[in-house]
Formats: C-alpha cells, structure tokens, sequence
C-alpha cells in the first residue's frame, strides 16, 4: 500500500471513529451537566517520572520509561475516563537544553503543550534544592496563563516530613493552583490529583470514547516498546543515538509478524547493540515480546536488525522517517 493510500485510509478510520463517538453521545442517555472534560500537560525535568505518572494515572503502559534521559521524545496521548469527566493527558520530552535537531524538536514539543492546555502539571522530585533546569521551566510557566498544579513525584523516597520544605521552596518561586504529593510508582495520593484536575475543567462532552486509551499508532507504541528495552539493556552512551523503525507489521490468525530495526550512529554501537553471538539483540527482543503481545492481546513472532544511519538526530529527513516531525511537533 503506498504512503497516500494509507493517509486516505487513516482518515477514513479517523472520520468514522467520530462519527460513531457523536452516534453513540446522540443516542445514548443525556450528558451528565456535572460531566468535565479537557487537557492536562505533564513537564518536569527529565527523569522525574511524567510517564510513570501518566502509566499510573491511565491505568496502562502508554508511555515508555527508563532512568535515562530523553526516554518520551513524543507528546505522548493518553486518556482517562470516569464518571466525573474525561482528561487527555499530554506527557512531554523532558525540557532540558537542545543539543541536536532531535533536541530541538524535543524541546519545541515539550514547551509548546504549555498554551494548550486547560491545566499544567509540573512534576519535581522532593528536594529544597531548585537547579538551572527547573528554572528554565519557572521562566516558562511564567509566561502561561494556564492554571499550574505544582506535583512533587517520589514521595516514597523520603521521609513525609521532608516534603513540605520542598513544598515552600517551590511556592516561593511561583504561584500554584494547587500543590499535590504523589508516589507515581506507589500510587499514592494519585485519586488527589485526578480530583484536583478536574477542578480546572470546563463541562462538556469527551473527546473519546470510554474504551480509547491512547491516540498513539500500535507500530509507533510497538516501537517505543523495543526502544525502552534497548534503554534498559545498553551501555549509559548508547541508547541517545538510537531509534526504533518498524519495517513490516503483519497479522495471521492470531499472531503478529513484526520486524523491526534499531538505528544507532556508529558501526561500533552496531556491534554493542548485536552483542556476542547476538545475544544482546535477542535480550532486548525477548524483554520486549511479552509486552507486545499483552498490548496486541496475540502471540508475537518478533525479528529484530540493526543498522548504522550516522548522525541521524541532526537529518530531517531521518527524523520524519522515524516519526518526529522536526518542523512542527505534534
């Protein structure tokens, strides 16, 4: 199928999603007046655990995670729906300073969401100390109008009393909405902040159906998917030089045929990413594969390649071809 056939055939899929969203709104009971409905944005410095919170908040894997930086390169969309309201979330590139093309389109989608949205979660860790990279995102909030809920994430880390100088350290900083203390990876207090989200919301009718989750591509979670393996098996130096392109996604009876290829920047990562007798590539493929199939909800017969595209994070072309669209992220 060529590219343009595909387009029509996604915009085909698209319209009839709506259409039937606004059938089922028409035909079934009367919206709920006490009904919210709007979007929410997580930013924070890398690693502070945005999409472990959004994981946590939307009740799935919808956002990769690793301890290291520049994990999420996409605005990641993810929904949750209850009986209160629905709240799109939009987990962003950590804002950190650019240093390739890929930096700064990171960057660009991650400070962008800040005019989008009817309410900004900012997420720092529970400490007095406030770096240069959270005063860059100060300056930034500054400039928004939008409602700021100050989230201080790991709260599990430290003793409770610990928390609340780091509170009056940032409220000394900024005027917040609201300021929440949460355990992303616990769970804790995370029905808080819902609550508090949606105080921020407009009433009206929601953006997706009940059943919709993310608006993410299966081939583009699928990638995101292998390149958090890869993340979490390779050397500290190699996973910033890596992308994830899903050359073929096919379906017999109830299993995926998937092939996908790792790109890295350099012939001696190549060797790295293959490992000694393949055996790395066959980690990082094995790691992946159950997680696939949980999502696809099928047996997964998973191949997996490397490839050199060197210096592929400052080409446009190559950025675009692996799903970051440079010019105007999305």
């Amino acid at each position: 199928m060529d590219m343009e056939a595909k387009r029509s055939m996604e915009a085909k899929r698209s319209m009839e999603a709506t259409r039937s969203l606004e059938e089922l709104l028409a035909a079934g009971k009367p919206l709920n007046e006490k009904y919210k409905s709007g979007f929410a944005t997580l930013i924070g410095r890398p690693n502070v655990g945005k999409s472990t919170l959004m994981n946590r908040l939307v009740g799935q894997k919808i956002s990769i995670t690793s301890n290291k930086p520049q994990t999420t390169r996409n605005r990641i969309q993810a929904v949750y729906t209850s009986e209160e309201g629905q709240i799109v979330f939009l987990d962003t590139p950590g804002i950190n300073r650019a240093k390739n093309k890929l930096g700064n389109y990171m960057l660009k989608a991650a400070e962008g969401t800040l005019q989008d949205v009817d309410v900004i979660l900012w997420l720092v860790e529970p400490t007095t100390y406030i770096g240069a990279g959270e005063r860059h995102i100060i300056e930034q909030l500054k400039k928004s109008k939008t409602p700021v809920i100050l989230v201080i994430n790991k709260t599990d880390t430290v003793k409770k009393e610990e928390v609340f100088p780091s509170i009056d350290t940032y409220r000394r900083e900024l005027d917040f909405a609201e300021v929440v203390p949460v355990s992303a990876r616990c769970g804790t207090n995370t029905d808080t902040l819902i609550s508090c989200i949606f105080k921020y919301f407009p009433y009206g009718r929601p953006f997706y159906d009940e059943d919709t989750v993310t608006d993410q591509p299966e081939r583009q979670i699928v990638a995101e998917l292998i390149r958090e393996k890869a993340l979490r098996s390779l050397d500290e130096e190699i996973p910033h030089g890596i992308a994830v392109a899903i050359e073929s996604m096919k379906y017999r009876k109830n299993i995926a045929d998937i092939q996908a290829t790792i790109i890295c920047e350099k012939d001696s990562h190549k060797g790295i990413i293959i490992g000694k007798g393949g055996q790395m590539l066959k980690t990082i493929g094995s790691k992946a594969r159950p997680e696939i199939e949980d999502m696809l909800q099928c047996k997964v017969n998973l191949q997996l390649w490397v490839k050199v595209k060197k210096d592929w994070r400052d080409s446009d072309f190559l950025l675009k071809n692996f799903g970051y669209n440079p010019k105007e992220p999305e």
